[in-house]
């Protein structure tokens, strides 16, 4: 058995990934059990070069919050901005302090520079983007920013007939930013704004602001260019999402959570649709947002199911959307130790490579009627991968040790304030922030 076993892995490596997908996806997800472990960046921005240089890919979309991405990719298209700064205000969830980030961006930025000194057409330039909200553990952002982005884009070319406000009213609406970024409302609904008469109206007002966006369509896109146009999507996209994520927070039934969870992953669906739009894409974030089935976790002391982006996206994009998996070995800085022999991590763990991409159904047929046992995380933040999805997955990439980078800040080190997200149990899956 062990043969076969070593039968069904191979390198990470994009020609091996393509070998094992039946078309070239649009796009191609790789997934992660935990975050800020650069170990694991360093794999991905590995892969994405190979997707680049063989395989024609162009862009990379992580998970992070969407209006920030807007700066790097700003940056790796066109220099605007230091990489410092770039770095600090165009992430989220502190992913911008992590080293494996920035050499992401410092190489895709070499790469643009590249191809402008060799004349290539700007469709071959590399494009960078956030694909989560404007959402981070302890609440959601304020609407103001994209909801004044796109009322502006709409005014400057649109009948200020046609609009459903002025940007005077949208003001007066939102009010203070501190209401809505009150970070008590993620434990208490009653702190929330998102049911105001304020907020209802601004629902309503954005909804008008999006229909409004597609019926001048045709006109915008010969007055704008297509950039300006994607951009307003996005910040159409954003606003009714984040209304609708406040409209969430000030819910006091128990299905709360439940919402909370599936309105940011329809946000993060919304974009990697326009994402896929462009052309193939790498996708990159936790296992929990781009898996195909049901996503599960506790928070709060409540068992919550819903459906994540990958699952969205691949109902709507069927063999062009793939995802792999990741899964580890060890996280010894973490307290996760050598997996038990009969786990897929520990079967694994067996093998001589110390990565290597897997064939998940050949190794579910060689190992017959014995399936794996499901392993448990002993830390909260590491979520192992399921055996029983293992004969439908498109791969799995195993990673045998995650070694600690001596230092680099860590983003998973920061303290998980109190409240729901907090009381996650090392038994059920992390908060996929």
């Amino acid at each position: 058995m062990a043969t076969d076993i070593r039968d069904s892995t191979h390198a990470v490596d994009a020609a091996a990934v393509m070998r094992l997908l039946p078309v070239r996806p649009r796009l191609l997800a790789l997934g992660e059990p935990t975050h800020g472990e650069d170990a694991l960046l360093d794999l991905r921005n590995e892969l994405f070069r190979q997707l680049v240089e063989e395989e024609g890919y162009r862009t990379i979309a992580v998970e992070s919050d969407c209006v920030r991405g807007l700066i790097v990719d700003d940056y790796v298209t066109s220099g605007r901005g230091a990489l410092d700064e770039v770095m600090e205000h165009g992430f989220s969830h502190g992913w911008g302090s992590q080293a494996g980030n920035r050499e992401l961006v410092r190489w895709m930025r070499a790469y643009n520079v590249r191809a402008e000194h060799d004349g290539r057409p700007a469709s071959d330039r590399l494009r960078f983007a956030g694909f989560d909200g404007p959402l981070e553990i302890t609440g959601a952002a304020s609407p103001r920013q994209v909801l004044t982005a796109l009322h502006g884009y709409l005014a400057a070319e649109v009948d200020a007939d046609l609009l459903p406000c002025t940007a005077d009213t949208l003001d007066r609406l939102i009010g203070a930013d501190e209401r809505w970024t009150e970070p008590a409302a993620m434990r208490d609904p009653a702190r929330s704004v998102g049911r105001s008469a304020e907020a209802d109206r601004l629902r309503l007002l954005a909804d008008d602001l999006v229909a409004l966006l597609d019926a001048q369509a045709p006109h915008l896109l010969a007055a704008t260019s297509r950039e300006e146009w994607d951009r307003a999507c996005l910040y159409g996209r954003t606003a009714t999402g984040l209304l609708r994520y406040h409209h969430g927070m000030a819910d006091t039934s128990p299905a709360r959570l439940t919402r909370l969870v599936t309105v940011r992953d329809q946000m993060m669906a919304g974009t990697l649709l326009a994402v896929a739009a462009r052309g193939p894409a790498l996708v990159h974030a936790h296992n929990s947002h781009l898996q195909r089935e049901k996503s599960t976790m506790r928070m709060g002391g409540a068992p919550l199911a819903w459906w994540s982006a990958g699952a969205l996206v691949g109902a709507r994009l069927g063999e062009e959307y793939a995802f792999l998996a990741t899964a580890l070995g060890t996280i010894r800085h973490r307290g996760v130790d050598t997996p038990p022999p009969d786990t897929v991590e520990g079967l694994l763990y067996a093998l001589p490579r110390d990565h290597c991409l897997v064939d998940t159904r050949r190794l579910a047929a060689a190992l017959g009627d014995a399936r794996p046992a499901p392993r448990v995380s002993p830390w909260f933040g590491y979520a192992p991968f399921d055996p029983a999805h293992l004969a439908d997955s498109d791969g799995l990439v195993f990673v045998k040790d995650v070694p600690q980078r001596q230092g680099v800040p860590d983003p998973g080190s920061r303290q998980r304030p109190a409240g729901p997200v907090a009381a996650a149990r090392p038994s059920a899956r992390p908060a996929p922030w």
